[in-house]
């Protein structure tokens, strides 16, 4: 086994550095500068399209508002990732890693922004709700069903399979350490009713469709997020002088000025990316599944979304997560402790009790994290088949997956993550490009509304020639057009 993971993390390696990691930053780059810096010249719009109310479902109640679009898209991101992503990250690639992390969120932002504004110009109506993502804009935008397919194929191998596992693992490690903790014995027969208890908490929601799970997610996810930063930010300041010590080593050792656990600037770059994509998932093609389900009166409105979600993931949360490691200074590179840093660093600023709030924060975090991957995987599969029985069968095999993730070891579970999702970000990527000229439409349609101090709203009819668009219907093409509704609703209701 331990001659497996060596072979396939050394390939992966080399596939992420000469393949993934260039091109995410090619694209990225490309999307950056022909916005002239969405991502960074419209951060207020961001706070505001976050709060947008929403349009009715088919079924006449309230459809998915952008917060809660946001929320679900939260919940996959913060989770793991902020948390034992960041500590494997430092682990592995030394405070390095951390500015690597911080730089690709400032560039992948912008890549974020096209492809949630092409999940939201490409999504299809359902009986409660929209859904969309990038296996609907490879099929609508660029016209290959097959690319598509690929896709979502891939997508729930990696999020509802192999990312479910990270997450089951992480929760069941989350508790055997309070429990640790607390004077009690970590056992196989633990961690097997920790699981389960886990495994029954997905089923009670999952089985209740995209509604209940963004109700969930939208109520965990603020709270939880605002508990570990009030932790974090209780140590940030109990080791006020250590902080500028801290970055000084994360700026030496992101570029080879500091050798750091054996970890070289190469290490650090691959890690870094590794992690950081993990953990906001920017042009990874997950967040445009969750993007695609808001009623919002323009695609635009969840590009700027989702672009603040990577800022809030990555500058915030994980870097909440690296100051609080790297002030309790930590023995980096033992792959043994790698994912339990933060709990070990918390519990020695501010005691053992700290260690059972974190469990909880983390318990929470890791739920919804289930409940996003979850949802990204059924959006894909109603992509391949419409079958019941299907959905039926995906849903056990969901619970399946999350028990097995839960006893089995991080070491196997992080390397299948790490392949596929290089795999899934080079296949989205790849289809970004030529759809990008349709993305810089869109911003400059949005872009000349609110030049004129209205509230953008888009019809198709804005962009002439444009196919494959399902939604967004001029108000004359509506089937119900001789009511008397805004131009507002008429762009996100059914």
């Amino acid at each position: 086994m331990e001659d497996f993971l060596e072979t396939l993390g050394s390939g992966n390696d080399m596939y992420w550095k000469y393949f993934v990691i260039p091109l995410l930053v090619a694209v990225s780059l490309y999307f950056t500068l022909r916005s002239l810096g969405v991502q960074f010249r419209l951060i207020p719009h961001m706070f505001r399209t976050i709060s947008e109310t929403p349009g009715q479902a088919s079924d006449g109640k309230k459809g998915i508002s952008a917060f809660q679009a946001f929320s679900i898209s939260a919940a996959a991101r913060v989770g793991t990732g902020n948390v034992v992503g960041v500590s494997v990250a430092i682990s592995a690639g030394g405070p390095g890693a951390v500015f690597w992390m911080w730089v690709m969120a400032i560039i992948v932002a912008g890549a974020a922004f096209a492809e949630s504004t092409l999940g939201q110009l490409y999504k299809i109506r359902e009986k409660t709700s929209y859904v969309g993502g990038p296996a609907y804009y490879m099929e609508r935008g660029l016209g290959k069903r097959w690319m598509g397919m690929l896709f979502a194929a891939i997508l729930i191998f990696t999020f509802p399979f192999t990312f479910m596992m990270v997450q089951s693992n992480t929760f069941t490690g989350a508790v055997n350490n309070s429990l640790e903790a607390a004077g009690g014995t970590n056992t196989n027969a633990s961690s097997v009713i920790i699981t389960l208890i886990l495994v029954t908490m997905i089923a009670a929601v999952i089985f209740g469709g995209v509604r209940r799970i963004a109700n969930v997610a939208q109520t965990a996810v603020p709270l939880m997020a605002a508990i570990y930063l009030v932790i974090g930010i209780a140590i940030i300041a109990m080791n006020i002088d250590q902080i500028p010590g801290v970055v000084s080593n994360i700026f030496g050792s992101a570029f080879g000025l500091r050798e750091v656990a054996g970890a070289t600037i190469g290490t650090a770059i691959i890690v870094g990316v590794q992690r950081g994509m993990f953990s906001n998932e920017a042009g990874m093609g997950s967040v445009p599944n969750a993007a695609a389900t808001a009623s919002v009166s323009h695609p635009v409105k969840q590009g700027l979304t989702q672009s603040f979600g990577v800022y809030f993931d990555t500058l915030l949360i994980c870097s909440i997560t690296a100051f609080i490691v790297l002030v309790s200074n930590p023995t980096l590179g033992d792959e043994e402790i790698a994912g339990d840093l933060v709990q070990m660093a918390i519990g020695e600023s501010l005691g053992a009790w700290s260690i059972h709030v974190l469990t909880v924060v983390l318990l929470f975090l890791t739920f919804t994290s289930c409940l996003g991957n979850y949802y990204y995987g059924e959006s894909n599969l109603r992509f391949i088949t419409s079958n019941r029985f299907a959905f039926t069968a995906f849903r056990s095999g969901i619970l399946v997956v999350a028990f097995i993730g839960g006893i089995a070891t991080l070491d196997l579970v992080w390397a299948f993550a790490d392949v596929t999702m290089g795999v899934m970000a080079a296949v989205n990527l790849l289809a970004l490009i030529p759809l990008s000229g349709i993305v810089f439409k869109l911003l400059k349609d949005y872009e000349e509304q609110t030049k004129l101090g209205i509230d953008p709203v888009f019809t198709r009819d804005r962009i002439p020639g444009l196919k494959g668009v399902e939604c967004w219907e001029p108000e004359s093409e509506r089937p119900d057009a001789s009511t008397n509704e805004s131009a507002t609703d008429s762009a996100v209701k059914p």
